[in-house]
Formats: structure tokens, sequence, C-alpha cells
């Protein structure tokens, strides 16, 4: 039986010394047929060890409502199979710009801010999750032949609550529920943080981008023993939308990175490879020192300016990062396995038909409600998609400026069937006044929810009132529309669709809706538009992760393909504003106009040879009813954006 143990300045391994150079990669963010290239990557550039968090809104969307926990396992499995150690982060709180920080809705719009403390009522939800969840992680521990060696108990807990009980309580739930390694906590390396965060007998790690041996001073003084490690090595950085890309200096982050390896301490990649937010899953933070400021949605692509980039190819940063790390390893590293190749020439898919929101509402909306005053998501059960708020004005009555306090997050709103304005939480007053009487209509969408800080939690939706003047307006009627609607097998066959011509002729309800057409590959990797009536209506959604659907992949063939050859491609919409993409039922994630990004990732596995359908639903204002399919965006070389330290 291998034991893996916590010494008191190494990791050992049957008693013998081992460094742990690890890299980040969450499953989730990986199309399931792709993880075996995207471990092999982590092994070529000199790791031994892989680390993911696991979300438990993924697995649990509604409660009572398990899915797929055994994706977890199937990653673990590959992660053994390509000879590596493997880190899991379980939470029940992640952060890791993901929506809600990993929290479910229904969890954060229960317990609200009893939410990671000792609250009887949220532990036993907890528990009830870490039950069914963790068997995937026991029965895969080192001890019993499999790669985990390391759980994480919470997550960065110190820089949110300083609930020793809790803290206490979680750790022992992990060993009631069978976990044996070593459970580790992490935080900055900051007093406050270490002290809210550590837990007396748990290994106390460490996340930072730069500075390791200030960072290690300050971790040593709450923990005088035991094997150093940063947990998290910033090695990029998120992007937000509406604000420059951040990168950061391959030559700079490869020697912060010796620097750490130099203090003779383990680490871990954060990311070595990022991903992509694929279905809206995607969080947010908000601005400020104290993240409690204005909003910043995160954008879909988690490239993160990491080593291996979105599209699972080596950039300057990996060669750099090998070059470090082979110094740390023993033997020769392992070859890297074929660069995975995109679509082989541009196509422009043709948008045929068209369905306008209200109709799409109709087929895969929820049941509309009515109360006093506007529900929010939480209320309605929403977690990712949008709201329709109706709500009359009372008449007749002089024109007053109309507006939605605590909006969250962004509103195309009408006024008797005309669109009136787009609201947004900075600025939520329409600019010109509302007479009465009149029916208002606020389609409402969230962003993506604060996955750090103090706000975590936030509900959405309209949280305050639908005002006229000072006068709120009660009666709403709300009806939600969730993206995961889209993904039952057959059910956009419900909507109805008549031709795109007819959007321009529909006034401003023509502006938004959902848009469908095909294209066909055939053979290796040749593409062809088609702009009749969709051939694939009947095509099945995939489940809302991500990492369920595909054959798996092998190092030798990256990305086992639906479409032969074909191991990704790009996806961009000139000319359009907001919403989602789908291909073959496999939600792509948001795109927005406000940049930075344009070119949404396509993995390889959702194509397949033959027709290929796509769905774009816009929310705000569409352009012409085309989309542009390619290789992909290049791989990253010295792009402006904001140098992130």
């Amino acid at each position: 039986m291998t034991d893996f143990t916590v010494g008191d300045d190494c990791f050992r391994l049957d008693g013998k010394p081992v460094r742990l150079l690890s890299g980040a990669l969450h499953y989730f963010r990986v199309h399931e047929a792709q993880w075996e290239h995207r471990l092999a990557m982590l092994a070529a550039m000199g790791l031994n060890c892989v680390e993911t968090y696991v979300p438990w809104n993924l697995h649990e969307p509604r409660e009572g409502e398990v899915r797929d926990v055994g994706a977890l396992g199937r990653f673990l499995d590959a992660a053994g199979r390509a000879g590596l150690w493997a880190i899991v982060r379980p939470g029940p709180y992640i952060c890791a710009e993901w929506e809600n920080g990993g929290l479910p809705v229904w969890v954060t719009g229960r317990f609200g801010r009893r939410v990671r403390t000792r609250d009887a009522e949220y532990r036993s939800v907890v528990e009830r999750w870490f039950r069914e969840l963790l068997p995937q992680v026991v029965q895969r521990q080192v001890s019993r032949g499999g790669p985990v060696i390391l759980v994480q108990a919470e997550n960065e807990y110190g820089s949110y609550g300083s609930d020793a009980v809790y803290l206490e309580w979680l750790a022992g739930l992990l060993r009631q529920c069978g976990v044996t390694v070593p459970l580790f906590t992490s935080d900055g390396p900051e007093d406050h943080m270490l002290t809210g965060g550590s837990v007396p007998g748990l290994l106390a790690t460490a996340n930072f981008g730069s500075g390791a041996r200030e960072g290690f001073e300050v971790l040593r003084r709450h923990q005088p023993r035991g094997p150093l490690m940063c947990m998290e090595f910033w090695c990029g950085w998120f992007d937000h939308w509406g604000a420059a890309p951040v990168l950061r200096d391959p030559e700079q982050a490869a020697g912060a990175l010796r620097e750490i390896l130099e203090c003779g301490a383990s680490v871990n990649i954060y990311m070595a490879h990022g991903g992509t937010n694929f279905g809206g899953w995607a969080g947010a933070n908000r601005s400020g020192p104290h993240q409690d400021e204005s909003f910043q949605p995160t954008v879909t692509s988690y490239d993160y300016d990491a080593p291996v980039d979105e599209y699972g190819r080596a950039t300057e940063k990996f060669r750099l990062f090998r070059e470090v790390l082979e110094a740390y390893t023993e033997g020769p590293l392992p070859p890297l396995p074929p660069e995975p190749a995109g679509l082989a020439g541009p196509v422009r898919v043709e948008l045929a038909e068209w369905a306008g929101l209200g109709d799409v509402l109709e087929a895969l909306g929820d049941p509309e409600t009515e109360s006093g005053v506007p529900p929010t998501f939480e209320e309605l059960g929403v977690d990712r998609g949008l709201v329709r708020y109706r709500v009359a004005v009372p008449g007749p009555r002089q024109a007053y400026p109309l507006g939605a306090s605590g909006l969250r997050d962004r509103a195309v709103v009408s006024v008797d069937g005309v669109r009136a304005g787009v609201l947004t939480e900075e600025s939520g007053t329409l600019p010109e006044p509302v007479a009465g009487p009149a029916e208002v209509e606020l389609w409402v969408e969230s962003l993506g929810r604060v996955n750090y800080g103090p706000r975590l939690g936030e509900p959405k939706g309209v949280t305050g009132g639908v005002l006229h003047e000072r006068q709120y307006l009660h009666g709403v009627r709300a009806r939600g529309l969730r993206l995961d609607a889209f993904e039952a097998a057959g059910a956009v066959a419900a909507v109805p669709f008549g031709p795109v011509e007819a959007a321009a002729g529909a006034g401003d309800a023509g502006r938004t809706g959902l848009f469908r057409g095909t294209f066909t590959i055939e053979g290796v990797g040749g593409v062809e538009g088609t702009t009749g009536a969709s051939a694939a209506s009947d095509v099945s959604g995939t489940s809302d992760a991500p990492c369920t659907s595909g054959t798996s992949g092998t190092s030798d063939a990256p990305c086992t393909s639906g479409a032969p050859g074909v191991d990704h491609a790009g996806l961009e919409l000139p000319g359009w504003t907001r919403g989602f993409v789908w291909v073959n039922g496999f939600c792509l994630g948001r795109y927005w106009s406000v940049g930075p990004q344009r070119t949404l990732y396509v993995p390889g596995p959702v194509l397949r040879e033959g027709v290929n359908e796509v769905w774009v639903l816009e929310l705000e204002d569409a352009g012409e009813p085309r989309v542009e399919l390619g290789p992909g965006a290049p791989v990253e070389t010295d792009a402006p954006g904001v140098v992130q330290p």
C-alpha cells in the first residue's frame, strides 16, 4: 500500500522525500474527449501532478438533482493513466472565477450570509453533497492504488471569514467520508488570511504570483514546520468583459516559478491549462480593494494566459516553464503530444431561421408567476439565463422617470412594445420618461454571479423594484428562461422557427431571438455552409457538464473528434451584440461585442462529419444573419494588454 504523508520539511511517498510539481486543469472546463491530450501536455511540461476543483453547482444545479459526479472519477482515472498524481479541491466553495464560486443558487438563495459558516442547516446540505461526491475521491486515493494524494478543506477561507468551528467541522467531515490522504488549506500569504483560514493539524499552503521568499516567510510564521507549497502560482490571469486583456510576461513568470523552486518548495501552477467557461458558467468579480465596488463579469474564455493555451497548444511560457522544471525532474521529459489541428478553412454559416424571444420563452420557459414585487432569479430557480418581468404603469398620469433599483445585471426594456433602453446596475433609469397607462417589459440577464469576496451569493434580477418616479410598481409577472432548458434532447424542436427574413419585419422584436443555421463538414477539415432550413432540428442537447460528452481522447490523437482531422474551431459573430451560441446542442458560452474576447472556442469533439447545427440566442441587437467559423485564435505572442505582476 502506497503511503503519502506530510513530513517536517517535505512531502514523503513511502518515506522518501518528494516534491510536487503540479498544474491546475479543471475537468469541467475541458471537453472530456480532450482530457488525455491536456494531461499529456502537463506531463510534457515537466509536471508530476494535476490539481482540480469540483463545482457543486454544476453537479447539483437544483436540490436533489445530482448530475454525473462520476465525471470527477473519470478525470482522476485519466490523470492516473497519464502518470500524474492528483490534488482535489472539493470546496464546497471553490472561487475559480466560476459562477457563484461553485455554490448552487438554491444554497446561497436559501441561506444567504449563513453560507460558509457553522450554520446547522447549511452544514446539513454540505454533508449530504459531500457524501454523494467523495466516494469518487476516496476510492482513488493513493493508498488504494489511485492518483489522489492531497485533498483541500474549503478554499481561501481566510479571504472571506474566520469561523474556525466551521473549518474544523469540514475537515472532520472529510475524514468521516473516508478521506485518509493529507488535508490542506490554501490562503494568501497575509497574517489575517492565514489566521482566518488555517486549521490546526492541517497543512497550510500559500497562493501568490510573485515574491515567493516573502510569501513563504509569512507562511513560516504561522506554520514553523511542514513542506512549503505555493498552491496557486498565478502564472497568468483572467479577463473581464469590457476591459483590456490581462497578460503576464513569460520570462517574468518563469523567473517567479524558479524562485519558488529555489526555496525548496512544491508548486501548483494556476493555471497550467485554463480551458473554457462553457455553458454560461463564467463567474464575476467586484472591483475595489475589498471586492465590493463595480461589477466585473468574466469572459467565456479561461485561457488565463496559461502555458497551455485554450486550444491545447504550447506557448512561449510553456517552453520557458519546461526549461525551469526540467532541472527538478528525474530522467528525460516525455515528448509533447501532437499539436491540435484547427478547422482547415473559414466558412460563413448562414442563419436561415429565426424565432422571437417571446416565442422561445413560450416554448422553453418556466411557468409565469405573479407577485407584488419582482422575484429574484433565486426565488424563480434560475441560475444561468434570463427573466422576463412585466408590469403595468397605471394611468392616466404624466411622464416620469422609470427605472429598476437593485438591478443585476442588464435589462433590455420595452414600453408598449417599443424598445426604450438598456439598463444596468450603474445606469438604472430609462433615458426618456414614461407616461401612464403603459405596459413595461424588462428582459433581465445575469452576467455571472460573484465568485470572490463579500458579495458572494448576491441575488440576481430586479432585487429592489421597478420605480415610476418614487412609486414602486406592483403586480409583477415574471418568467424565467434557463440556459439548461435548451439542453434536453429535442427541446429546441418545440420552438416555432420561421424564415429569418421575418425578423426584419418584426420591428424591435426582430432585434433579438433564437437564430438557427447549418453547415456541413465533408471529409477531413472540409466545410460547407448551407442556407436552407435546418436538417438537424432534432439534434440532441448535451448535459450542462461539458465534461460528459464525447469519447476518450488519447495522447496520440490529441482531441478525438466527431469530424476527422478537426480538433477545434473558432466561432465569431461580427456585428452581433450579446448572447449565447450552441453548436450541435453544446453551449459554447456567452459572446459580447464589448470584448475583449472575439472568438469562441469550439471543441472538435462537438463537431461531426456531415450536417452541423448552430443556434444563436441574441439578447440585445442581432447582426447580419450569419456567423463565421475558422481555425480559431492564433497562439498568443505579444498581444497588447494589461500586465499582471
